[in-house]
């Protein structure tokens, strides 16, 4: 064992304690798989994060870093907050990237870009591939979330790495009111490879300050015309900072299900498929953990191309080494 340069940084928050916590070892190197799942399982966070050199391969093509992520029970391809927390501790602890304003970070899942030119980082949302789900899937969910199917407006299985699964329904407090039979919703997404589900709302119209009751999911024609009422570029800072989309989240960590304080992954694949299917404008930001007592904060904007970009601020809370 050997002491090794550690942070734990809150991401998706610029307070600190008020977003979703990431433990990150910036010198990973020497450690093996085992070594990272029992540090990780001994941090109990949702998520560890190990710093390693990139692969000659994916330093080729423009990495900085590579990151080996782990929940306390198995490890991740990919996942939103220790991508933006990862890459915070990494530029704080005197990284530097081959292009400036641009990190390039490696995982399992691939190359991941992080742009800082806007002052906030955001990372463009992987590739996604989604599909729709069977009618006895989600009543099965609904069941165990606790959540009457009148309510659901959309489903669909969402993978840009990690293998979730989102629900859109129609009402801000039942969304809130969700209490999940953890046992029953285990044995549901264990038996279909599901990582984790999220269930989110919508709001149709922007709120002077912060989420108010009574989102609702939109239909296509509402969402294009709230589209083309507000476009990316007429919007203004200060409407898109205000939260129109409310986010939980449920999956398995290891131990038992748990809900996520926030969750980077699945808003990136919410995103995309939202705006994709007319539900959500081009650009908003989610809220994620208020049940929790946190106030997580997405920043999602899709460019010209078509690329989802995902932002959130990073806040470092412990600084030091750890024995590993």
């Amino acid at each position: 064992m050997q002491q090794r340069p550690f942070k734990q940084v809150d991401v998706f928050t610029d307070q600190a304690y008020l977003g979703n916590p990431l433990a990150v070892v910036l010198d990973g190197s020497g450690l093996c798989t085992e070594d990272m799942q029992n540090f990780a399982r001994w941090t109990n966070l949702s998520e560890t994060a190990f710093l390693l050199p990139p692969t000659p391969e994916a330093a080729a093509q423009g990495a900085d870093y590579q990151v080996r992520i782990f929940t306390p029970g198995y490890e991740m391809p990919f996942a939103g907050h220790p991508t933006l927390g990862s890459c915070h501790a990494w530029l704080e602890h005197g990284g530097v990237p081959q292009k400036p304003g641009l990190v390039v970070q490696q995982c399992k899942a691939g190359l991941v870009h992080i742009n800082q030119s806007s002052g906030r980082p955001a990372f463009a949302a992987p590739p996604l591939r989604r599909s729709d789900a069977t009618p006895e899937l989600v009543a099965a969910l609904a069941d165990a979330l606790g959540l009457p199917r009148t309510n659901i407006v959309a489903s669909q299985h969402l993978n840009n790495g990690p293998t979730h699964f989102g629900l859109l329904i129609n009402d801000h407090g039942v969304l809130l009111g969700l209490k999940p039979d953890g046992a029953t919703l285990n044995t549901v997404i264990r038996a279909e490879g599901i990582s984790g589900v999220g269930v989110a709302t919508v709001q149709a119209d922007a709120p002077a300050t912060g989420l108010v009751p009574g989102l609702i999911g939109r239909s296509n024609r509402e969402a294009r015309a709230f589209s083309s009422s507000g476009s990316t570029a007429s919007r203004t800072a200060d409407t898109t900072e205000q939260p129109t989309v409310e986010v939980r989240f449920f999956f398995d960590h290891g131990k038992a299900i748990g809900e996520d304080p926030v969750t980077g992954s699945f808003n990136a694949s919410l995103a995309q498929w939202l705006i994709a299917e007319g539900h959500a404008p081009q650009q908003y930001t989610a809220a994620q953990g208020t049940c929790l007592g946190v106030q997580g904060r997405l920043h999602i904007r899709q460019d010209g191309s078509g690329q989802v970009w995902v932002g959130g601020d990073a806040v470092t809370c412990i600084n030091g080494s750890v024995l590993l």
